[in-house]
């Protein structure tokens, strides 16, 4: 992913208002992002930890959501896939995350949900190398498939919050 300035991400956001994207607090480690790992930018307002931001880059242009998790938590803990990256091997949490739709239909109430990883680790996660086997012998092609997969997924559900 390229960099994306502080300027894009709080102007970028369809679901929010200016004054919400105007308070939104960065991740703590902005300024030293890899920007090379990552498909698209996911984190926790460190202010309001129910609040969640993802940002992605399609088609060269910036577009982010802001999500609420559940209150309390994911509750007992039980294992749950992420829907965006599938990693089936994670111990991390995941949290049902919801977004209110972008324009008069979010304004009307109406949200789209899905499961993610509760710190939005997602893009660390596809980059996970698997050992070798007999179905796949080269781990690169399975990492590059994850990451592929990883970034439609992301991109369907942001069309979901579009439309």
């Amino acid at each position: 992913m390229e960099q994306i300035s502080e300027k894009q991400i709080r102007s970028c956001f369809v679901n929010a208002s200016r004054s919400e994207a105007a308070k939104l607090t960065l991740p703590t480690n902005f300024a030293t992002l890899d920007w090379e790992s990552l498909d698209f930018l996911g984190w926790r307002d460190a202010k309001m930890p129910m609040r969640g931001y993802l940002v992605i880059r399609t088609d060269q242009r910036v577009v982010g959501i802001m999500l609420r998790a559940p209150e309390g938590g994911s509750g007992a803990k039980r294992r749950i896939l992420c829907e965006l990256c599938r990693d089936v091997y994670s111990e991390e949490d995941v949290h049902l995350w919801v977004s209110k739709r972008a324009g008069q239909s979010g304004r009307d109430g109406n949200s789209v949900g899905t499961l993610i990883c509760a710190d939005f680790i997602c893009s660390a996660s596809v980059r996970k190398e698997p050992s070798a086997n007999e179905i796949e012998p080269d781990p690169a092609v399975v990492v590059e498939r994850q990451i592929r997969g990883l970034r439609e997924r992301t991109e369907r559900f942001l069309a979901r919050v579009q439309s």
